[in-house]
């Protein structure tokens, strides 16, 4: 592809908004942006001078630019951000935050379960979604204390003769086995419904009403349990309301130090703080902190699909950032851009929100009284946040380099890999490798190896196939080899390690062992290298602490996979052996009869009731449950 010649190019550009994609030698996407004027914004990129190193690397690369008018600067943006999704190009803000968010789910049955969900949203009730699992699973905890909702599966449910380990603990009322009945359970479950529609208030006015009565009726152990609710409650309040909260809010806090950058979440549901959530995007152009806020918020909100918009959206910024002066180029005047340029930028926004709730969406960053609270918290939040993960990529930088002083060599070490071994008495063996540089894990080069056609138990086996499989595609250059690999074990692991990249032809990889000493304690470690000699190393020196903490890391990943790995072939049954039976069919199937045994006791007309179950199916199911 020919260099790019800009001045053709911008002589006939128009005016109007739009999408502009900047496009490097092997046509892939460097910068997708909008533009409210397309001529000037991209004319800036190419002008003389004013510049930053950054924007000027990104101009250098460009050998192509590809245009797209749009009918307004808010359908610019909504495009905008679909490409972004698509592209993920390099010197973009990109959120790489792809999972599903969770919800509570509310089972359509004649005694409710309520459930944490993520996925597809089809039969019941959801209420959500919270910004992490964790925030899910405090809610249910909370509900189950308070209300004694059900969690467990249907099947579980229909198959049982005696109260389980929930109702002992008084986290169940136990409707499998009739210890409440229907109307009364339906009651508690309204009353979680109240709960999590954040109607806390009418719910503690129930409980003392209730209270009394029951008082007064000289059911004092009834009395005594709802004055133990309405406590709970109130802690309950305390720990999770916002003082003076109203309606649906996400209030985002920006903090930029040390060449990072995060955003810290807080959400806001009928006054309920449902929880936080923090980002690190990567600021690969150094913009401003107005624009790589506004730029973050456009891709959390429009770059998916699975994305709830509340009523209000509140983007903190303080004084000084938002006085930080802009270091990448836009419309003309770009570089004097301030607080009416982000102004602009959240009413953009606002619009295309508004446009994609189909109700209006207010976006602020100004805001007075409890919001303004509301708001330096989130910023303070993310503050501390990131002062946090600085200290950390500093303490790990330290400790590379006190390892590459403590085993003498010249060159930095850049990236550590360490593998390690788990199973159980030789069944679902797992190997592991963990990746870290400089700055910490690189848990996206994490890998896992399922061991296979090794004698159970051969420890040495196992990680000279996972040590293979691994660097046989990194010695093709389908990735990045290591300065170091680190082997939890002794002189025997380091040794099979070194006799695979013998074979591989490997000869610029540094190899290390971490074996535990006798009482297996930390800091007893011992330390071989490649020739089997052992290096010493100060037990409570950063090197020794960096090499622990790579060697935990796979431990854990490791053990992880390994449990993954026995669950799922604990989970596997007959049913999985025949035909036409699928993960669908198997779940409706035990959650209708409630066990294995049970479908074997069936007759073929009883297992065709089963849904999605046909006759000549049923029939099938049968013969191969009595086949043996």
């Amino acid at each position: 592809m020919t260099a790019f010649d800009p001045e053709p190019f911008l002589r006939g550009l128009t005016t109007r908004p739009g999408v502009y994609r900047m496009l490097g030698e092997d046509r892939d996407v460097l910068y997708v942006g909008k533009a409210r004027n397309l001529k000037a914004r991209v004319s800036a990129y190419f002008r003389a001078s004013g510049l930053t190193t950054k924007t000027m690397a990104l101009v250098a690369k460009v050998h192509d630019i590809q245009v797209t008018v749009t009918g307004s600067e808010t359908e610019a943006l909504l495009l905008e951000q679909s490409l972004i999704k698509a592209e993920r190009p390099t010197y973009n803000v990109v959120l790489r935050d792809d999972k599903s968010y969770p919800y509570i789910k509310l089972t359509e049955h004649p005694y409710p379960r309520l459930a944490f969900h993520r996925g597809a949203r089809r039969d019941g009730r959801y209420f959500g979604p919270f910004p992490s699992a964790a925030s899910v699973r405090d809610s249910l905890n909370i509900l189950q204390k308070l209300f004694g909702i059900r969690s467990c599966e249907d099947g579980f449910f229909k198959n049982r003769s005696r109260p389980c380990l929930q109702h002992q603990i008084e986290r169940c009322s136990a409707p499998c086995v009739g210890l409440i009945d229907r109307e009364r359970y339906a009651d508690d479950v309204r009353l979680a419904v109240m709960f999590l529609e954040g109607k806390s208030q009418a719910i503690l006015a129930e409980f003392k009403d209730k209270m009394e009565a029951a008082a007064d009726a000289l059911e004092f152990e009834r009395a005594a349990k709802f004055r133990d609710q309405i406590d709970h409650l109130r802690r309950v309040q305390e720990d999770q309301y916002v003082h003076g909260a109203r309606g649906d809010v996400d209030i985002f806090g920006l903090a930029l130090g040390g060449g990072q950058a995060c955003v810290q979440g807080l959400f806001v549901r009928d006054g309920r703080l449902l929880g936080h959530r923090t980002w690190f995007p990567k600021n690969e152009l150094a913009i401003n902190a107005g624009e790589l806020l506004f730029a973050f918020l456009s891709q959390y909100y429009l770059g998916g699909d699975d994305r709830e918009i509340p009523k209000s959206v509140i983007a903190s910024l303080s004084r000084e950032e938002a006085a930080t002066p802009v270091a990448e180029q836009g419309e003309g005047d770009h570089h004097r851009r301030g607080d009416v340029s982000t102004r602009d930028d959240l009413e953009v926004l606002g619009n295309a929100l508004t446009s994609r709730a189909g109700r209006r969406v207010d976006v602020a960053r100004k805001v007075r009284g409890q919001r303004a609270g509301w708001a330096r918290m989130a910023t303070e939040n993310a503050q501390v946040a990131l002062t946090t993960l600085i200290a950390d990529r500093k303490n790990v930088l330290a400790r590379f380099l006190d390892l590459q002083s403590v085993l003498g060599y010249e060159d930095a070490f850049k990236r550590v890999e360490c593998f390690d071994i788990s199973h159980a008495s030789g069944e679902a063996t797992v190997a592991s490798c963990v990746v870290f540089d400089t700055e910490g894990p690189v848990k996206s080069d994490y890998r896992r190896f399922n061991i296979e056609g090794v004698p159970r138990g051969d420890d040495y086996g196992a990680l000279e196939q996972a040590i293979r499989r691994r660097y046989t595609r990194l010695a093709k250059g389908e990735g990045v080899l290591p300065d170091l690999l680190l082997i939890d074990g002794g002189a025997g692991q380091v040794s099979r390690a070194c006799e695979v990249f013998v074979e591989l032809q490997v000869d610029d990889v540094a190899v290390l062992g971490i074996a535990k000493g006798p009482s297996r304690k930390p800091g007893l470690e011992t330390i071989v290298q490649a020739d089997g000699r052992e290096l010493t190393v100060p037990a409570s020196g950063p090197a020794m602490h960096l090499l622990q903490h790579i060697r935990d890391e796979a431990h854990r990943f490791a053990i992880a996979g390994h449990r993954g790995r026995r669950q799922k072939r604990q989970r596997r049954s007959v049913l999985d052996d025949i035909p036409g039976i699928g993960p669908r069919r198997k779940r409706a199937l035990l959650a209708h009869f409630g066990s294995v045994a049970s479908i074997k006791g069936a007759s073929p007309e009883e297992i065709s009731k089963v849904p999605g179950v046909s006759r000549k199916l049923a029939a099938d199911i049968h013969g191969s449950l009595h086949a043996h």
